[in-house]
């Protein structure tokens, strides 16, 4: 993508977020990942009057290969964190979630813009108000529910307690203080009881894993009884699931994590053979998942924060609220919620 091109989407993206003249606003990026997105966003910001920075940290070490969520090069730089937390706002090039210093930074007030995804991506589900209203009517009928129950004909049913964790909201921008987005996203989730989500979820083929970033070819059957996974049972996807999980050597691994639903019409299922290179955020966001995640739950205050994380959104479900329909056979069945194209 052109740079011109790249900077005029970086300056409709920080004017959704309300970035305006005299604002500090730090741009962190990581070793030569995403210069050309640095580059962008602080062109952008200039032409807004923001006072813009660059924080660029190291190249990180070699690892294992995994995708260990909360683990950033700003654990080993305190001084980068408290510089980072005098920002009104940080645009995130490295992927800061789940980590201490991102929340450090966030309850020091300032918003943080993830923004990792391959640029034609971010073009095309590039953040709207509508969409944004779209979210928020999900986000306050989820805050109400104190139950959810997910089924599908796959023989999916399982039951979430709520109440316990915070409903959270994204839409692809951030205008308030402290609060956290990712570009591209739109979909609402929250957790269930540390203790109260029990039932059966099946993965049909075409379901997706993430990070593996790959689609689901059989069927693989994962047993939850008070809030932890018992069993996965299946073929090859279920053995990979485990063997990935094993990898970490943590228990807490097998808690479930956030639920929810995207709200994207925009967002294509198929989008993980359009733009390779990305961490799946078109798959969360596609209008009508059903997604489940297993692992952490600090991002919603909870206490588990363990490195191994997957989100995994999946199709034709349904989900209630309190019995209520809010997804039905993967579409929004919310009037306020639904697609206007």
């Amino acid at each position: 993508m052109e740079q011109h091109v790249l900077i005029e989407m970086c300056l409709q993206q920080l004017t959704l977020s309300g970035v305006h003249e005299g604002e500090k606003v730090v741009v962190l990026s990581q070793g030569q990942a995403r210069l050309d997105y640095a580059d962008a966003f602080l062109a952008a910001g200039q032409r807004l009057g923001a006072r813009m920075y660059h924080m660029r940290l190291p190249a990180p070490m070699p690892g294992n290969g995994a995708w260990a969520v909360g683990e950033t090069g700003l654990a080993a730089n305190p001084e980068a964190v408290e510089a980072l937390k005098q920002a009104d706002m940080v645009v995130d090039l490295i992927f800061l979630l789940f980590s201490d210093e991102q929340m450090a930074i966030q309850a020091a007030g300032a918003r943080v813009l993830t923004a990792v995804e391959p640029a034609p991506l971010l073009a095309k589900l590039m953040p709207t108000q509508e969409l944004r209203e779209r979210v928020e009517v999900g986000a306050e009928l989820l805050a109400k529910a104190s139950t959810m129950r997910i089924t599908s004909p796959h023989g999916t049913d399982v039951t979430y307690r709520l109440g316990v964790y915070p409903t959270m909201s994204e839409y692809g921008f951030t205008d308030e203080p402290g609060r956290w987005d990712h570009w591209p996203a739109a979909f609402v989730f929250t957790g269930g009881a540390d203790d109260g989500v029990d039932g059966q979820i099946v993965l049909a083929p075409g379901d997706v894993l993430l990070p593996f970033n790959t689609y689901v070819r059989e069927p693989v059957t994962y047993t939850i009884e008070k809030g932890f996974i018992t069993d996965i049972r299946g073929g090859l996807d279920a053995d990979l699931i485990k063997s990935y999980m094993g990898t970490f050597k943590d228990p807490r691994g097998l808690g479930m994590s956030h639920v929810g639903w995207g709200l994207d019409h925009r967002a294509d299922w198929h989008g993980l053979t359009q733009f390779p290179g990305g961490m799946g955020m078109e798959l969360r966001s596609f209008y009508g998942n059903v997604m489940f995640s297993t692992g952490p739950n600090n991002e919603l205050g909870g206490s588990n924060d363990t490195a191994c994380h997957l989100d995994i959104p999946m199709r034709n479900c349904s989900l209630f609220l309190d019995d209520e329909p809010i997804v039905l056979d993967g579409d929004i069945a919310v009037k306020e919620m639904q697609r206007r194209d």
